[in-house]
Formats: structure tokens, sequence, C-alpha cells
């Protein structure tokens, strides 16, 4: 395995020099980038998926909904339309994807969600649109430099710090390590509940902070588990069932995973791709792998993202009368950080209203 990844590495090499000519252009104007006379908050990463911008983004829509007019603005992955789409009651993942959906299920009555692969004409129709807006939240935003954010919050995971991390084909970077400079604020998520101060130090030294950079960390707070939408079955709250067939579709479910095994008797992972669209083979296969458990005490379960898909999916009716969950995540920022890092937030959206 070691061999073949040194066999990949002058595509590494070559990319990263695509990489740098495209952050050249841009910092010496060649590419331009734009800017808003309206707060806009950038979420992202420099690696392929699995640092926890959804629920990051759920954060500071809960953080911000309550005092601003807000929108997210998202790409929209794996979604069937093109060019700029607010969500609306009729909208599934196949039209605005699987994370707007969530945002559209979740906030409808407190935010504006839609999506554009041109971030840039999705900011602009969103003012004109919505002409009370006062901040937009930008979702897996840190590529894309044709917008420049008023402040960028960088996410890392805790088990794969993108200091320790290669460029793609040999890891999974899809960016230079030099790209973190452009940070206002490094997450480090999905670390344990408990963070040591030593542990902490190491950290901050190994990402090499800018003077202009704070450091914060993360974990995920996991919920109650609820029935799919339709399904006349009780939450799940304290006990667990004995065994769980847990089944997910996004880049990372070891978190996941480490959370529920120590909860259950047995667990069976059944891992597809991130932002999987369920076929019939696959929800097949979910179905026999929990009728060849032996036991009543058992339910499958999936994630809040996977559920967005799922329910939209012309097989959804397999599962009518099995006991099929999902669990809802949250992120809490490690104390005394969260009151500093609301603060930030809200400090820059205060000082950076938009002027009608």
């Amino acid at each position: 395995m070691n061999y073949f990844r040194y066999l990949l590495y002058p595509f590494a090499i070559l990319y990263g020099l695509v990489i740098l000519v495209r952050h050249w252009m841009f910092d010496v104007g060649i590419l331009p980038s734009k800017s808003y006379p309206i707060p806009v908050i950038g979420v992202g990463n420099i690696t392929v998926g699995g640092t926890g911008k959804t629920p990051m983004v759920e954060y500071l829509i809960r953080l911000l909904s309550d005092q601003y007019k807000i929108a997210t603005l998202s790409r929209g992955y794996g979604r069937k339309t093109k060019g700029y789409l607010v969500a609306n009651q009729y909208c599934g993942s196949k039209e605005i994807g699987d994370e707007p959906l969530m945002y559209y299920k979740k906030f409808k009555n407190s935010i504006t969600v839609a999506v554009d692969e041109n971030r840039r004409e999705g900011i602009e129709s969103l003012m004109q649109d919505k002409p009370d807006l006062e901040v937009v939240v930008l979702d897996d935003s840190f590529q894309h430099r044709y917008v420049k954010p008023g402040l960028n919050i960088l996410l890392t995971d805790y088990y794969n710090l993108y200091p320790t991390d290669h460029l793609l084909p040999v890891g999974r970077l899809r960016d230079l390590k030099r790209a973190a400079a452009r940070a206002d604020i490094i997450m480090v998520t999905k670390t344990d509940k408990v963070m040591s101060p030593i542990l902490s130090r190491g950290i901050e030294r190994m990402l090499k902070l800018k003077p202009h950079q704070q450091l914060f960390y993360s974990y995920l707070k996991y919920g109650n588990l609820l029935p799919a939408p339709g399904l006349d079955m009780p939450e799940i709250k304290n006990k667990f069932p004995s065994v769980i067939i847990l089944f997910t579709g996004i880049a990372n479910p070891w978190p996941l995973q480490d959370y529920l095994v120590s909860r259950c008797r047995d667990l069976i992972n059944l891992d597809f791709p991130d932002h999987h669209e369920f076929k019939k083979r696959d929800i097949d296969t979910i179905v026999k792998t929990f009728e060849e458990q032996f036991t009543r005490n058992k339910i499958l379960l999936t994630t809040e993202k996977d559920m967005m898909r799922l329910i939209k999916s012309p097989y959804f009716s397999r599962f009518k009368n099995l006991p099929l969950y999902y669990i809802p995540i949250e992120v809490k920022i490690h104390k005394p950080g969260n009151k500093m890092f609301d603060k930030k937030i809200l400090d820059y959206v205060r000082e950076n209203k938009r002027i009608r």
C-alpha cells in the first residue's frame, strides 16, 4: 500500500503546481476575488469531506437566526439541477442537494436556503431577492476564491489534521497546506469531549497559527434516535437496542461508529460512498442484513443527512414495517472557547452590517 502511494507522488506534485498557479493568479489579481457589502461567513476545509461542515453551518444558523435575517448558500452537491435555486416545500435532494435540504427542513421558518454552483451569482441573486438580508453563510467555500468572505472558518478533523496529510491522490488534501493562512478561525472538529491543555498546545504548535488567526476545538453531540418521517415508532432516548444495523453514505462515518459501538451489543456497519443515492439493490442489501439478525431487539439506523436522500427514494416503502431511525448531531465548542467563538462571529456581523 505504501509503495503504491510513492507511485502517486508525481501526480500529487503536478496537482500541487496547478493549485499554486491558481492561487498566484488570485493573489496578483489576474483572477478576481470579490467582496460584498454584507457579512459573508465562509465555512470550509482543505481536505476531501468529513470535517463536519454541515453541523458547523447549523451551529452558525442557531447562533445568528434569532437576531439576523440570514441565508445559507451551497453549491448543492449531487443535485440534478443547475444555477440559482431557493429551497421550497417542493424541493428534494435531487433539486438542491442533501445538506441544503437538511437546512431547509430544520430551519425553513427562520432562514433562506439557496444553491448556486456560481457563488458570486448566488450571493448577488440573494441580495436582489432579499433586500433585508443581513448575513450569508457559505457552505464549503474555502476553495471558491472568486468570493472573498469577510470571515473564513477552516475546519480540520482532529484525527486527520491537515499538517499531517498529503495532496491528492496521495492523501486527502484538495488544497495546499499554506492555503490555511487565509482562515480567520481554525476549528479542530470531532475531538473527544475532554481536551487536555497539553494536547491542545501540541495541536497549536503543529498548526503554526498566523497572528490574525484564532484556534477553537469542537466535538459532536449525538441526539436521541428519531423514527424516519412517516413511520409511527417511538423515539429512542437512553437504552439502545441490542443490535444496530448502521448504514451511511457520508465521508467519515468512524466517529458515529465509535459512539454507537459501546452502546449496543452488536454494531453492523454498511458503508456507502459520500452523498450516495440509494438504489434498489442497496436497500435490498440493507433489509436483508436486518432480516439476518436473529433477535427482535434490533433497528436500522442512518444519519440525518442520509435520511434526506432516502425518504425521496422510490424504494423507501421497503422500510414501511421496519424500525428505521436516524440520529441527529450538533456541534459543541469546548469551553471557555465557546463564548469567545460566539463573540467573534457576532462582533463581525454587527460591525459589518449592510448599509441600505
